[in-house]
């Protein structure tokens, strides 16, 4: 060892003929020694001294780039595989080659401001005549036709989703139309709007909508915005304001010319000869297609056949769908398509980059696979009653949020109250929600967001929510006795917390019929639509997602024949144990239950 260090220190590393380098994570050895300008057999055993043991295809991440970098006298500057390419392409490309492209508009505002009915007037009043009524407004976007002018709109993907696509780095609009009820106001989502769209440095041209109703007052909308530092040109400001009916059709041809204006300032130009680069506005699996991805085309042209790359995904285009439900073979500037032909499912906002080096793409692919698959593991799972138990013994936590759904509002007033008298000089009970009907999506995501445990009093998850919350790893507690969910409570916040009982769910089924038959009971004829029934299992009872009872199966027939089991798709007459009152509509769900011991989570 000391000889090893002594020889180091004697020969000192030789320095790279390029001192300053711009690299993405996921850069091979090799291609990192042909950027600092030296052999990659220098880089390699650098990382063998360090105890890596390393190829020359070998891909590095960021952290050891840089550290190599300054091992060799340079820097790196980091950039994604996308902004390398991008740059390379910038580097290249004539200012000829550049031509004035369509904007991206997205319409944004509150609630019940007339967004849609703004949207559906302008398709309408623009692209109608024009045999474009096979419009489908599943792809997210569409383009109308102005005076011999394109002008792209985006169906407004929610503030979260547009907040999310700057988040990643997607410019996906050039103007943002901010519709306003002349009648009510600014509101909330208006201001949430406003931030948004600033933030994302993105122009404003406002629609002041609804100016036929009686209560429309177009001045206090102005006065309003220009308090939140939006103020109109005719006031000596520089954000156009027009007043529109979305309903009687005023003036919407006005607002497409004052959006044309806007973004004549701004002078969109693409390269329609280059690789293409876009955004993904939406991604989903479908049935018969497999993963297919909804893609704003920014710049360049996309076509047929190209491979490409979008976060994490590998594809090929092997078909493109326009706004019109038509098959195209490419894609210009300013363009969305459904893409078919992808390898896996994209997030919304992801960049899509068609690869010139598509063996460089795959790398970069694997490499942001393995990193995520790292991310996952690594992790913190979510507050469970037995994690905020162990964080309560090392004082980590004060606090045990909840969401409480319940059957009855009788039982939500009482199981509140009695949650809320739990608290000690330990620890407190915060229900951050509490309402009436099945655990449902939102309150899933609700649950995630805060870091909460959701209990539930006679009610179940809904399907998407389950989902969800085991994807999510929410911690959800279903208790059918109120007794029994106080104590389990009680019990994880004195440190005392039994053994939990596990269910493991089977199967789920929908009762399409029922047949009384004598000397046996009521007999629901069911359809199997997930997993499977046995007939040893036990069986809870939903009536409108609330469980109406918990018992064990009487008896299980296929046709005429007693059967063990009966799987997904396949029909059943199934009797409860002393229980009669099943209905048309019902759902039954099958499931077993285990003692987890309690040394699992000592």
């Amino acid at each position: 060892m000391l000889r090893r260090q002594a020889s180091r220190a004697q020969a000192a590393p030789p320095k790279a003929v390029n001192t300053e380098v711009t690299v993405s994570a996921g850069t091979t050895v090799k291609e990192l020694a042909e950027k600092l300008g030296i052999k990659a057999n220098l880089i390699i055993k650098t990382l063998v001294d360090r105890g890596l043991f390393a190829t020359i295809n070998q891909t590095l991440d960021m952290e050891m780039i840089q550290d190599l970098c300054k091992h060799f006298g340079a820097t790196a500057t980091e950039l994604s595989y996308e902004e390398e390419t991008m740059l390379e392409l910038e580097e290249s490309q004539e200012t000829a080659d550049l031509q004035v492209r369509a904007p991206v508009v997205t319409v944004m505002g509150h609630v019940d401001h007339g967004k849609t009915s703004l949207l559906d007037a302008i398709r309408e009043t623009n692209v109608a005549e024009r045999e474009a009524g096979g419009i489908t407004q599943a792809i997210g976007a569409y383009h109308v036709e102005h005076e011999g002018h394109r002008i792209v709109f985006i169906d407004t993907p929610g503030h979260e989703a547009f907040t999310r696509m700057r988040a990643r780095g997607a410019q996906s609009t050039d103007v943002v139309i901010l519709v306003v009820s002349a009648d009510d106001g600014v509101m909330p989502q208006t201001i949430e709007a406003i931030d948004h769209a600033r933030a994302a440095d993105v122009p404003i041209v406002v629609a002041i909508n609804k100016i036929d109703l009686a209560g429309a007052d177009p001045d206090r909308v102005k006065q309003q915005l220009a308090d939140r530092g939006l103020l109109p040109e005719d006031w000596g400001g520089d954000v156009v304001m027009v007043p529109v009916s979305a309903a009687e059709k005023t003036n919407l041809n006005q607002l497409l010319e004052m959006v044309l204006l806007v973004t004549d300032l701004r002078e969109l130009k693409a390269n329609a000869n280059r690789p293409a680069v876009g955004f993904v506005l939406e991604a989903k699996l479908d049935r018969g297609q497999g993963p297919v991805a909804t893609v704003l085309v920014r710049n360049g042209t996309l076509r047929n056949g190209d491979h490409f790359l979008v976060g994490s995904v590998f594809g090929k285009v092997r078909a493109m769908i326009d706004d019109r439900g038509a098959k195209v073979k490419e894609a210009p500037p300013s363009t969305a398509v459904v893409v078919l032909g992808l390898e896996g499912l994209p997030d919304p906002g992801d960049t899509l980059q068609v690869a010139t080096d598509t063996d460089k793409a795959k790398k970069i692919v694997e490499y942001r696979e393995d990193k995520a698959r790292e991310q996952a593991l690594a992790k913190s799972s979510r507050l469970s009653l037995e994690q905020f138990q162990e964080q309560l013994r090392s004082g980590d936590i004060k606090e045990l949020p909840l969401v409480l759904k319940c059957d009855v509002q009788g039982s939500m007033e009482v199981l509140t109250d009695a949650l809320r008298n739990l608290a000690n000089e330990k620890v407190k009970v915060n229900l951050i929600h509490t309402g009436v009907g099945a655990i449902s999506e939102s309150d899933v995501l609700l649950a995630t967001a805060a870091n909460a445990v959701i209990i539930g009093f006679s009610v179940r998850p809904e399907r998407t929510a389950a989902v969800v919350a085991e994807h999510e790893g929410v911690d959800i507690r279903l208790h059918t006795i109120i007794y029994e969910l106080i104590d389990e409570v009680k019990a994880a916040m004195t440190g005392l917390l039994e053994p939990i009982i596990k269910e493991t769910m089977l199967g789920r089924a929908d009762v399409l019929e029922t047949f009384r038959v004598s000397k046996v009971g009521t007999v629901a004829g069911c359809l199997v639509q997930d997993g499977r029934l046995t007939n040893k299992a036990e069986v809870r009872l939903l009536r409108d997602n609330v469980v109406v009872y918990t018992g064990k199966v009487g008896s299980l027939r296929r046709f005429k024949d007693e059967v063990s089991e009966v799987r997904s798709g396949q029909e059943c007459g199934l009797g409860i144990a002393n229980f009669n009152d099943l209905k048309r509509g019902d759902v039954i769900e099958a499931f077993v239950t285990e003692k987890v011991a309690q040394e699992v989570f000592a």
